[in-house]
């Protein structure tokens, strides 16, 4: 039978394993799989982003994207883009789910079981399904693999494991960062990029304005030089976070908003009231869009 039979997410550096589908089998060839996947997990910064290891009876495909990998045991007659199409789904997955901080700073093995609960899902998803709704998908996945074809191993050659467990005597190759599709941009969004920019602007003027005369007459207000910049890069900043995906963008967005507040509140002499309170607004305006513009929701249209 065509299916898939184990999944797991590593990490590509040391090959933690972060989580696994709670599928057990006694058979012999699968458990021998598993060791090889293993071995194989440890090394996969050496490889290209996609790469299958073809055996008899079963195989392994992986995909690497950034910290993460997502591996999978398939029987060897189950189709090659439709593996990769799964792996690409538990990839989105789990970066929607998991920051690259919390990634990283993973030190036990598993440490992210509960995300089991998603991986079975799309396994019986891709397991069960007919394939109709997965043409756009299928279509695209394929004309990837014909542009970057996986690299090709073989599962049953012992130079393979000997060549893994002993460090391995594969090239190494740059890892393909993962790309994050954002929510479109909406007319508010653009609104508050506009302010931003506005705001911005008014702080670096007013900025390089006052600077010049503290170099040359008070040196004593400099930080009002700096209470003028900082704000500026702040506004910069919100504007990437807004456009850009970007790894802990609410703890970001949170520490701009201090900052513009903090300091245009030490403006206070320099700025009425009307002018505080409208560069304190807009950075709130802006920090609400940047929590609201999440990653596209993926479309179900890569399952089969």
């Amino acid at each position: 039978m065509s299916m898939i039979f184990f999944a797991c997410v590593v990490r590509v550096r040391d090959g933690l394993p972060l989580s696994a589908s709670t599928d057990f089998h006694l058979n012999q060839d699968f458990l021998e799989c598993r060791k090889r996947l293993k071995a194989l997990s440890s090394i996969l910064a050496r490889y290209p982003s996609r790469g299958t290891a073809k055996g008899r009876n079963l195989s392994i495909h992986f995909l690497s994207a950034g910290d993460i990998a997502c591996m999978a045991i398939c029987s060897s007659s189950y189709s090659t883009i439709m593996a990769f199409c799964f792996l690409e789904e538990l990839r989105w997955e789990f970066a929607a789910s998991y920051n690259t901080r919390s990634i990283n700073s993973a030190s036990r093995p598993y440490a992210f079981i509960e995300f089991d609960n998603i991986i079975q899902k799309v396994k019986q998803h891709f397991n069960s399904s007919c394939g109709s709704r997965a043409r756009a998908s299928w279509e695209r996945v394929e004309e990837e693999l014909q542009l970057q074809p996986p690299v090709q191993l073989q599962l049953e050659n012992t130079e393979l494991l000997n060549g893994l467990s002993n460090g391995g005597h594969a090239g190494g190759h740059v890892e393909v960062a993962p790309t994050y599709r954002m929510q479109p941009v909406t007319p508010l969004g653009i609104l508050s990029l506009v302010l931003n920019i506005m705001c911005g602007a008014l702080n670096l003027i007013r900025g390089v304005h006052l600077a010049e005369y503290s170099f040359q007459e008070d040196h004593e207000g400099i930080g009002n030089v700096i209470a003028f910049l900082l704000p500026f890069l702040a506004c910069v900043f919100q504007c990437y976070l807004y456009l850009f995906y970007s790894s802990a963008r609410k703890v970001k967005t949170f520490l701009l908003l201090f900052c513009v507040c903090s300091c245009n509140i030490y403006l206070y002499g320099l700025r009425n009231l009307w002018q505080i309170s409208f560069h304190i607004g807009v950075a709130f305006l802006s920090s609400y869009q940047i929590l609201t513009r999440q990653l596209l929701e993926k479309q179900p249209d890569c399952g089969v």
